[in-house]
């Protein structure tokens, strides 16, 4: 927005300015964050000692090992899994017109985890241990996440049926994600339901949703994923926010709805079959996320899209620290923390109203 000789409104330019001082203020925060859930855990570290090992890499070889080569690929992937799931929450959200759209509440999660065990078990794309974090080491994951993208394709093409038929409110897209989510799971059960003792056990492990078992390749595939998909809802930011307004009012403005509809469902689509098919079903995130990103900077692309990064990151890398120390020196998977967060935010959103 510019007036005849080029200047920005001085208004708009404070609007603007503090939306974008809330978003370097979440990165700062999240940064300190990084820091602090590396430092947590069974073995304490100092800060001191963990930005020394950072930046110089100093310290002692066993500390070295915890830094940069277990916590810190952890915490990284809660930040790129987190980012991934939130970002395709917001732009499902403004997609499908439904403010309780996510990956989780649609059922493209449990879709996701269905085509994963399928490509594990049957395909032979993990290789199986009886105990420890490495209960399942995906050794083809292409090929899972490809799996896991094609039943994320099953479930979005009737979530997408759906939203074409007329008056389908949001209350029935969530019928129908649970009737879907209820679908795979039946299908993941089918699968346990045949797998030998050592299979279930490693099979159920990893539908738990855990960010431990992330090593640093699977974080540069979850990161390259979230990273392209963002880059992509960014770019299309204008066009969401037309849709925002109607099908009727962005049609009008040159918006092909129905072709950013079915490529914005693509998109995040294959990254929560990417993020799934790693870490497994970690609920929640992309609803909540958004949602709290709506109350601070509205509901604009340009600044809703990169807070629901950071809000995503925030969320999955706080509750992965707490899930850690709670119970320490037992490590609590994370799904069910963001399972005992995420489920009374749901149900608050469903009696008191929502917003879009």
């Amino acid at each position: 927005m510019h007036l005849e000789d080029g200047r920005v409104p001085e208004e708009y330019a404070r609007y603007t300015g503090r939306k974008t001082l809330v978003l370097l203020s979440g990165s700062l925060l999240l940064l300190g964050l990084l820091v602090v859930s590396i430092s947590v855990g069974s073995v304490p570290i100092p800060l001191k000692d963990v930005l020394r090992a950072l930046f110089t890499g100093g310290g002692s070889h066993q500390l070295r090992t915890i830094v940069l080569n277990i916590r810190l690929p952890q915490a990284l992937a809660a930040l790129a899994a987190g980012a991934g799931l939130s970002v395709a929450g917001a732009a499902m959200q403004s997609i499908l017109r439904n403010p309780l759209g996510s990956p989780f509440t649609l059922g493209i999660s449990n879709a996701a985890a269905f085509g994963a065990a399928f490509s594990v078990m049957v395909l032979g794309t993990g290789s199986m241990q009886s105990t420890g974090a490495d209960a399942i080491s995906v050794t083809s994951p292409y090929l899972t996440t490809i799996s896991a993208f094609i039943a994320c394709l099953l479930a979005a093409g009737v979530i997408l049926v759906i939203a074409r038929i007329r008056r389908s409110s949001p209350e029935v897209m969530i019928l129908t994600g649970v009737a879907l989510g209820s679908l795979f799971t039946a299908g993941t059960m089918f699968l346990q339901y045949f797998a030998d003792d050592v299979q279930l056990a490693a099979i159920v492990f990893w539908t738990f949703g855990d960010l431990g078992r992330a090593s640093w390749r699977e974080l540069l595939i979850i990161s390259s994923m979230t990273v392209i998909a963002s880059s992509y809802f960014m770019m299309n930011r204008w066009s969401y926010n037309a849709i925002d307004a109607g099908d009727e009012t962005a049609g009008s403005l040159g918006v092909p709805v129905e072709r950013k509809r079915l490529a914005g469902m693509l998109v995040a689509s294959l990254v929560t079959a990417t993020v799934i098919s790693f870490v497994g079903v970690i609920g929640f995130v992309g609803l909540v996320g958004p949602h709290m990103v709506r109350r601070v900077l509205g509901d604009d692309h340009r600044f809703l899209i990169p807070g629901s990064m950071l809000a995503g990151g925030l969320l999955l890398l706080a509750a992965d620290t707490v899930a850690r120390t709670m119970l320490a020196p037992r490590i609590l998977p994370v799904a069910i923390l963001t399972a005992f967060v995420g489920a009374p935010v749901f149900v608050l959103l469903l009696v008191r109203g929502y917003r879009r």
